[in-house]
């Protein structure tokens, strides 16, 4: 062995184990912190997220921290976090679905998911148009299983020129277009519907936002612009919960869309349409009321 080669090594290998020594000892730091954060959580029965939330596969993950770095809430929400050099989901409550996560993830380990092992949660079929396997009935948004807001308020909007586009029928029901919910796709959904001239009625059990509302404060909810119907573009990089929720409702105040607020869906029954003959129909008369309904499909469409 040279001793060139001897002077390297004594040069060099000192500062460089002293480094690798203070790497480790900052990892193991970081590393019960979250654990902490995370026994404090569990403790606190905060274990299950909200909407759509990462599974991480510790057999795939490398613990490079990517994922952790990419979740715009670790600044002031903690989510993720490395322990024992994997990444874990140490406070669930806080995520919100932004999918940072998984597409910052190198090695494929993260999955998007709705529901956990306690709570299930059945997520419907739905076609290309968002229709449902009844048909007249759409769904988009989170209960489809797409929690990002600006993904919902896409599919809101989509759903709605599908139900414009398609052939109508000529009915006697009240309303072309029934929209439950006032979250960010039944919000995108209203406004599309006013701007197609379809007679529609929007109904929000809660307040206008939906699960957005049901935040905490201070939540980053959007981080890239969207299209709103009749707005147009929403020229937001990083935005609050309550920054939103203002927007939202001058919104609501300066479009003149319609939502009737504290009101409850609570089931869908489809009618049938019967052809009777008169006989039959002076018979019904006189054993029950009898309802007619034409155009239900189109009444019974849902967003």
């Amino acid at each position: 062995m040279s001793s060139d080669f001897v002077d390297v090594i004594t040069f060099y290998l000192p500062p460089l184990l002293l480094l690798w020594f203070f790497l480790g000892i900052r990892r193991r730091i970081k590393s019960g912190n979250n654990r902490s954060i995370m026994e404090e959580e569990f403790e606190a029965g905060l274990t299950e997220p909200a909407s759509l939330h990462p599974v991480i596969d510790h057999g795939r993950c490398m613990g490079c921290g990517s994922c952790v770095d990419a979740c715009p809430e670790q600044v002031n929400h903690p989510v993720l976090g490395l322990i024992d050099h994997k990444a874990v989901l140490i406070a669930p409550t806080n995520c919100i679905g932004h999918s940072a996560c998984r597409l910052a993830c190198p090695f494929d380990a993260i999955t998007l998911v709705f529901g956990t092992e306690r709570r299930g949660v059945d997520i419907p079929q739905l076609d290309e148009s968002f229709q449902t396997n009844m048909k007249g009935i759409y769904i988009a948004g989170e209960l489809g299983g797409m929690g990002l807001i600006r993904n919902a308020i896409e599919q809101g909007r989509q759903a709605v020129d599908v139900i414009c586009k398609s052939e109508r029928s000529s009915h006697t029901a009240p309303l072309d277009l029934i929209i439950i919910g006032a979250g960010p796709a039944g919000f995108s959904a209203s406004l599309c519907a006013k701007s197609h001239g379809l007679s529609y009625q929007t109904i929000e059990q809660d307040s206008l936002g939906g699960t957005v509302f049901q935040f905490p404060r201070g939540k980053i909810v959007m981080t890239a612009p969207v299209d709103l119907p009749l707005i147009g573009r929403m020229r937001f990089t990083e935005t609050t919960k309550e920054a939103l929720l203002k927007f939202w409702r001058d919104v609501e105040k300066k479009s003149g869309i319609r939502i009737n607020y504290k009101e409850r869906v609570e089931s869908i029954t489809l009618l049938m349409r019967v052809t009777l003959s008169p006989r039959s129909i002076a018979n019904m008369r006189r054993k029950m009321y009898c309802w007619q309904l034409d155009g239900v499909v189109r009444l019974g469409s849902l967003v």
